[in-house]
């Protein structure tokens, strides 16, 4: 069986989320959706944005240009899926089947099955041709409606929101692979990890899953459900509790609660950080804290590119962009964007745009070049090993170039 995992053109609602990842790359209830489906097909590929093709042939090759077999079917997937264990049972179930259909939500493609004698466009053709290929696709005869549903991701919200919700299952799907170890009650480990003295573990609400190299500080409390990615360090006196999901070589440090964080990003010292999501490269400064409660305790809106949306949500924190900084003791309002390589200082009370150092408390909020992120870029590589790539360096400027409407210069420069 063949796999498409599709960008369709309501990822843009999901934006800064997805500025510098596809949406299958996004991390919700310990899974990415490439991850979780990829296993299910003989040869699976993605198609994304034009300027994340560079991005998903440097570290994605096994999606880049995949050929797909002619005698085979073909699945083609939305991205915005969300990535939880039922839905990939619910795929496999429908693969093993071999039944072409297609499957519409509110309009939108969500999944569709080819037949053998009918292919999908080639890996080389442009993504607007590939949309347009997308949008000839509709129920009929050859393609019947099926009468099933999926959970999508609309907007950056529905990320926190359906990571709260899938958690606990993901993680008992990843412990049902017996791959992992029970070394404390309730704390599961790949390998080895590092376990310091005094930790609390509190599994009542589910497991706690740590991948291999993993390190746990002393005096630390962990209450599941939470997942542990490779080579995380849980800095001394932490609390990390309920929902909570680590990517890969990420720093943690004070109080994190139903949160995300990508590969890559630090949040090493004391302060809060709830109900959140945050891309890879991120470093928030000491004391950075985040509101995930209205002080009248009612639901809340987010305010997005395309206007004001209801959460239905009482808890929500910050939706982080990538490679965004914040300084020491910053506090970010709830339910507040902060777009890609920006730098933050003070209080954070509107959303903050892609590309700027933003200091309004101070009466500031000016542009920051790219040339600045992509030195900032290499500085942060050279610290976690990793080679700055040509991908790297024209994804900041393809990302600066789309985000250019989001921001209002003052023509100021910070001044302290």
């Amino acid at each position: 069986m063949n796999g498409i995992l599709f960008e369709d053109r309501t990822v843009a609602q999901m934006y800064p989320m997805v500025l510098a990842r596809p949406a299958f790359g996004i991390t919700c209830g310990g899974f990415r959706l490439a991850e979780l489906v990829e296993p299910l097909f003989s040869a699976c590929r993605g198609v994304v944005r034009h300027h994340l093709v560079g991005v998903q042939a440097t570290y994605l090759p096994e999606l880049h240009q995949t050929p797909c077999s002619e005698q085979e079917p073909t699945l083609l997937l939305n991205a915005r899926l969300v990535p939880r264990v039922a839905t990939r049972e619910k795929l496999r179930a429908w693969i093993n089947s071999k039944q072409p259909g297609i499957v519409q939500q509110d309009g939108k493609l969500i999944a569709a099955m080819l037949p053998p004698g009918r292919r999908p466009p080639s890996p080389k053709v442009p993504y607007d041709e590939w949309l347009l290929f997308l949008d000839s696709l509709q129920p009929s005869p050859e393609l019947p409606l099926r009468a099933e549903t999926y959970d999508i991701i609309e907007y950056p919200h529905d990320v926190v929101r359906f990571n709260l919700e899938i958690i606990h299952e993901n993680l008992e799907s990843r412990l049902a692979s017996g791959r992992y170890k029970e070394i404390r009650d309730g704390l599961f480990a790949a390998g080895k990890i590092s376990l310091g003295e005094n930790v609390v573990i509190d599994a009542s609400g589910g497991p706690i899953v740590v991948e291999e190299g993993a390190t746990i500080g002393p005096f630390c409390f962990l209450r599941g459900p939470a997942y542990l990615g490779r080579n995380v360090k849980v800095i001394e006196h932490s609390a990390i509790k309920d929902a909570v999901s680590l990517g890969h070589t990420t720093k943690i440090g004070g109080e994190v609660e139903a949160t995300i964080i990508e590969p890559y990003s630090n949040k090493q010292h004391h302060g809060f950080l709830g109900h959140s999501y945050l891309g890879s490269w991120i470093n928030l400064g000491a004391g950075t804290s985040n509101s995930d409660l209205k002080n009248t305790y009612g639901t809340v809106k987010m305010e997005y590119p395309n206007g004001r949306v209801a959460t239905n949500m009482q808890f929500i924190g910050s939706i982080f962009g990538d490679y965004s900084k914040t300084a020491i003791n910053t506090g970010i309002f709830t339910g507040k964007t902060i777009g890609v390589c920006s730098m933050l200082y003070g209080f954070v009370t509107t959303n903050v745009p892609s590309f700027v150092n933003y200091a309004r408390l101070f009466g500031q909020v000016t542009e920051l070049p790219p040339d600045v992120m992509i030195s900032t870029q290499q500085r942060m590589f050279q610290r976690r090993h990793v080679e700055q790539t040509p991908a790297d360096i024209q994804l900041i400027h393809d990302m600066y170039l789309l985000t250019q409407e989001e921001r209002q210069l003052t023509g100021e420069p910070l001044v302290f």
